[in-house]
C-alpha cells in the first residue's frame, strides 16, 4: 500500500456502506476470527455497483503500476466478476489488458482445463484481484495454479480491504504475500482508513462507532494487528 494520501478513501467507504458491504456487529471471519466488522463482497449485485468497483480498482493499479502489467487474475468465485468489472474500467481508462479466472473444478469436455479467458502465455505481468485477504491462504492456493499455466511473472495483488492482520508471523498477511512471492501488493483502502473514515461521521449515521463498538475494534485490532 502506498504511503501518499489516499483520496479516494472516503468515496470507497462511502460506497461499501451505501451497498451493505461493510458491516459493524460482531462476525465469524473465514480465519475463525470473532471480528467486529466484516466485509462481504457478495453483496454487491447490481451492474452500477460493478462499474463504481472497478472505477476504484482500476484507478488504484493505475495510480501504483501505471502500464506495468498484462493480465489480471480473479481467484473463484468472488474474484470473477472483480477481475471482469476492472478490465472494463481500464479499458475506458485507455488501458485494454487481459484477464482470465478459474473454475473450482477442471472441466473434462470443450476446451477442457479450469482456466477461462484469456489464455496465459510465458512472460505475462499477471495481477491477481481479490475481495480481502485475511491469513493468505487463497493466493497461496491460487499462486500455484498461475504458474502451472505459465512461466508468468506476478507482479501484484489488489483487494479491496486491507485488514491489516497477522498472517504466519507477525507481519500482516498482505506484507507476507508481498515478500513470498516478490510482487507488489496493495488494497483501495486499509482498514485504518476505514475506521478513521467512518468515526468521522455525523452522530447517528448509519453505521456510526458506539463506545461499545470502539473497544471491541480496538481490542481486535491490537490482539490481531500486523506489521
Amino acid at each position: 500500500m502506498s504511503s501518499r494520501e489516499n483520496h479516494i478513501a472516503p468515496d470507497f467507504v462511502r460506497f461499501m456502506l451505501d451497498s451493505d458491504v461493510l458491516r459493524f456487529g460482531s462476525f465469524t471471519a473465514k480465519s475463525g476470527r470473532q471480528t467486529p466488522y466484516f466485509l462481504d463482497a457478495g453483496k454487491y449485485g447490481r451492474g452500477s455497483q460493478a462499474d463504481r468497483l472497478g472505477g476504484f480498482y482500476a484507478e488504484r493499479l493505475l495510480g501504483e503500476l501505471g502500464n506495468d502489467f498484462d493480465v489480471l487474475f480473479g481467484p473463484a468465485y468472488k474474484g470473477i466478476p472483480l477481475v471482469v468489472a476492472t478490465a472494463v474500467a481500464l479499458s475506458r481508462r485507455g488501458k485494454d489488458v487481459g484477464f482470465c479466472f478459474n473454475r473450482k473444478e477442471a472441466k473434462d469436455h470443450g476446451e477442457g482445463g479450469i482456466f477461462v479467458g484469456q489464455k496465459l502465455k510465458d512472460g505475462d505481468r499477471v495481477v491477481i484481484v481479490e475481495d480481502v485477504t485475511t491469513a493468505g491462504t487463497s493466493i497461496r492456493e491460487t499462486v500455484p495454479l498461475l504458474r502451472s499455466a505459465a512461466r508468468v511473472e506476478l507482479v501484484g495483488l489488489i483487494v479491496a480491504v486491507d485488514r491489516q492482520e497477522r498472517g504466519q508471523t507477525e507481519k500482516s498477511a498482505l506484507r507476507e504475500l508481498g515478500e513470498e512471492y516478490g510482487m507488489k501488493t496493495m488494497s483501495i483502502v486499509t482498514i485504518d482508513e476505514v475506521i478513521e473514515h467512518v468515526r468521522a461521521q455525523p452522530s447517528g449515521g448509519r453505521a456510526a462507532i458506539t463506545p461499545e463498538l470502539d473497544r471491541a475494534i480496538r481490542e481486535y485490532r491490537a490482539k490481531y494487528g500486523g506489521e
